[in-house]
């Protein structure tokens, strides 16, 4: 049966001389991967460059519940990423997101608020012009909202700790080593408190993301499973000085 659905592009394997399949976060049906014939040729109707990390679709697929690999029958990418693909930095930044979410976002079910989430943010990423350095930060934060693990709000602003392991802010010092400290604990705060309008005025150096970055990681490693490395954070660290 066919279906309209939007799609968000995670990765792409090469099958055999001219095919590819591509896994793609779908509004309607959750995680998918389908085959892709002839789309390394070079008058492919769905070329690879259309299905690049990131990329935003608007797709007509077969589907069929059965968990194996779809089909495809027409996409194109809406809305066209206008900046991400040409900048260092929107690129890097894309990268980074693009492995914590194929990380993260497993479900071969439909979440289409998590779903909203992801595709807005890109958008918002494609389209804005200034605080870009801090925007990494907020969207992880903010992704967790969607994946049951968002930071219990309680004591935010009063405690001198986060907990990482239980997720809530605490007066006193936790009995594991998993935690935030201050001043970073004031800091984490202050991104809690942001929203990607006025990301611009948060205000953290570089030492203050890395710190902030790493521990955001290890957050996630606690309450995802098989979470992993992030190995793209090295080379966005490196553009972002």
């Amino acid at each position: 049966m066919l279906h309209k659905t939007r799609g968000i592009v995670f990765k792409t394997t090469d099958y055999g001389e001219s095919s590819i399949i591509v896994q793609v976060f779908t509004e309607k049906f959750g995680m998918q991967s389908y085959i892709v014939n002839g789309a390394k040729k070079p008058k492919a109707k769905m070329a690879r460059n259309m299905l690049q990390p990131l990329h935003l679709l608007d797709m007509v697929v077969y589907h069929k519940n059965t968990g194996n690999v779809q089909r495809i029958k027409e996409l194109k990418n809406s809305p066209q990423l206008q900046t991400i693909p040409y900048d260092v930095v929107k690129s890097c930044l894309a990268i980074f997101l693009n492995e914590v979410l194929y990380k993260a976002v497993r479900q071969q079910s439909a979440d289409e608020n998590l779903f909203g989430f992801a595709f807005s943010a890109i958008q918002w990423l494609d389209h804005q012009t200034e605080g870009l350095a801090n925007f990494h930060l907020l969207f992880l934060i903010q992704l967790t909202r969607y994946l049951g693990f968002y930071p219990g709000r309680y004591l935010a602003g009063e405690a001198d700790y986060f907990d990482l392991k239980n997720g809530v802010f605490c007066r006193y010092k936790p009995d594991s080593i998993l935690y935030l400290s201050p001043p970073y604990t004031q800091k984490f705060t202050a991104l809690l408190q942001c929203s990607f309008e006025n990301l611009s005025q948060l205000k953290l150096n570089n030492n203050d993301r890395r710190y902030l970055i790493q521990k955001l990681l290890e957050y996630y490693s606690l309450h995802v499973e098989g979470f992993g490395n992030i190995r793209s954070l090295e080379v966005l660290e490196e553009v972002m000085g």
